[in-house]
């Protein structure tokens, strides 16, 4: 029977929904693409490098809650249904971002800053957890069937055009003020602009209805009295939620968030580039695979959404290394070959090296080996390291030239000082010789190879999240939709995900190999494949409207 084209009304519910899911990834993502920024106003009482990895670990705590937001506003839509819910998780939403914009600094409050903006993230993380689920099961239920992997899709294509949107506004501002006045006031205006994308949301989801699956079944006195309770709480429907979980969406969050987040760290704070050129970049591979997401959630109508998700897994973690290599090697030739011809060595007792992660600004990271792994990490410089017998003072060695760091424990303040400044500037001296560049050359830049490399990491996002939607709806039964498909995807892009970069970063810190970091990803990934293989059904053809 040949397929029906997508009706009015339908297209209303797919329009709706998805604009208004674009604007919360919207005010989610702003964070993250500036987080460099963030940590200069918001930790400033931490040294640099603690600094980065706390903005990171704040972006990061929008995620961690999300898995709560999920059986909060999970409980509710299944129960009072799904439109009112993501009315209010949209509300949270806005008005957590626009508070940001006017929040004062740490130099204006001081440690009351970071607090608040943890808890205005913590806020974003719970509304975020109760939006995706609220928007794919509510399109999903409006969906005939055979036509649900293409109409989930749209939803699907709403994070991608969220971080999207968040990277021109942050685009046409820091042009528009000037990069000084972006980095002390501008970057503040995105975070303003939500309340216009607030005001918009809200009247576009008060001409929602409810969905009709939802509506018949309450009508019918058919929906759950305790939700929470059968999804998490009885194991046939656990076992499901658990398999999901490990077998789907912990995989596709690590692809989707090293094609676009970490991928953009990489480039600016391990590459050098410049974050502007960086953001234009990821961009446009944005804007060229954005339509895979109706691709690949149309075919899954046609193959299956299993064999599709599980296989942008695979290819995902056969390929980041080369693909991770090709982007050093393309947007800066210079630190690959400089690493080539002159290696950094870090030499030093192993006791006497610390994590250097500072969680209230009080460490002074004064050992010889911190100091030199200080110094190479706000550089981003990659080194191995090499053991030394006890005691010994550490050193580095750039190619041939050896730089003896020092012991800064027992020195005065002026001493310190002077002693730092001597190394820094030796240190420094023989990286400039070896060729190691201060930043990537954008007249050295292939650019084009870099938008392709950038490209086909969001095709492996394409393929993972084109099709999870429609798969998690089908898994689970319409009166407990909404919390049980919630939980696991939240569980897997707010932890398996929103964690990456922190934990990447942190990888590449403790061993000084930049690519170190993709063994996370390429390791879930790995396991999600199997799991899914051989545990999790396929679901195409599964009548949700009898799935009670």
């Amino acid at each position: 029977m040949e397929k029906q084209p997508i009706t009015k009304d339908e297209k209303r519910v797919i329009f709706a929904s998805s604009l208004g899911t674009v604007f919360e990834w919207y005010d989610f993502y702003l964070y993250g693409s500036l987080a460099v920024i963030i940590a200069k106003h918001f930790f400033a009482g931490v040294n640099e490098t603690t600094a980065f990895i706390f903005a990171l670990l704040a972006f990061a705590a929008g995620f961690a809650v999300r898995p709560f937001g999920a059986i909060v506003f999970g409980r509710l839509g299944d129960m009072i249904g799904r439109k009112y819910t993501f009315l209010i998780t949209i509300l949270i939403m806005g008005t957590s971002t626009a508070i940001v914009g006017i929040l004062p600094g740490y130099a204006t409050i001081g440690v009351a800053a970071p607090v608040i903006l943890i808890v205005l993230r913590l806020l974003q993380g719970l509304a975020l957890g109760g939006e995706y689920g609220g928007a794919a099961t509510y399109v999903a239920e409006h969906a005939p069937h055979g036509k649900r992997g293409l109409f989930t899709s749209f939803i699907q294509t709403t994070a991608t055009l969220g971080l999207f949107l968040s990277l021109l506004v942050i685009w046409v501002c820091r042009n528009s003020f000037g990069q000084e006045d972006f980095e002390a006031w501008g970057w503040r205006v995105p975070f303003l602009v939500s309340i216009l994308l607030l005001i918009v949301s809200v009247y576009i989801r008060l001409q929602l209805n409810e969905s009709p699956v939802f509506k018949k079944m309450k009508e019918e006195g058919r929906h759950s009295k305790a939700p929470l309770t059968e999804a998490f709480l009885r194991w046939p429907n656990l076992k499901v939620v658990l398999l999901s979980l490990f077998g789907g969406t912990a995989g596709q969050a690590v692809v989707w968030y090293t094609g676009q987040f970490y991928a953009l760290f990489f480039l600016t704070k391990t590459l050098g580039v410049e974050a502007n050129r960086a953001d234009i970049l990821i961009a446009v591979s944005l804007a060229i695979a954005t339509p895979f997401f109706i691709i690949f959630g149309s075919l899954s109508d046609r193959i299956g959404r299993k064999r599709i998700v599980l296989a942008g897994c695979l290819i995902a973690a056969i390929a980041y290394f080369p693909i991770f290599k090709g982007l050093t090697h393309f947007a800066n030739p210079a630190l690959e070959q400089a690493v080539a011809a002159s290696p950094v060595v870090v030499t030093a007792d192993p006791t006497r090296c610390a994590f250097q992660f500072d969680p209230i600004g009080k460490a002074s990271f004064k050992q010889s080996c911190d100091l030199i792994k200080s110094a190479l990490a706000k550089k981003g410089i990659p080194y191995t390291n090499a053991a030394a017998p006890a005691g010994t003072v550490a050193s580095v060695t750039v190619g041939s030239t050896r730089i003896e760091s020092f012991e800064g424990e027992s020195l005065t303040k002026e001493e310190f000082t002077a002693k730092a400044g001597e190394f820094n500037g030796a240190l420094g001296a023989a990286l400039s010789s070896a060729g190691y560049p201060a930043k990537a050359d954008p007249a050295q830049m292939n650019t084009p190879m870099v938008i392709v490399l950038l490209t086909i990491l969001v095709l492996f996002v394409t393929m993972v999240y084109g099709p999870i939607a429609a798969w998690l709806v089908e898994l689970f039964p319409t009166r407990i939709r909404y919390s049980s498909m919630s939980l696991p995807y939240h569980i897997g892009n707010g932890w398996f995900g929103g964690f990456l970069p922190t934990v990447a970063f942190a990888m590449v810190a403790a061993t000084g190999d930049i690519y170190y970091g993709l063994w996370y990803p390429i390791v879930v990934a790995l396991a999600t494949f199997v799991i899914g293989l051989f545990c999790v059904p396929e679901t195409k053809d599964r009548d949700i409207y009898a799935n009670d």
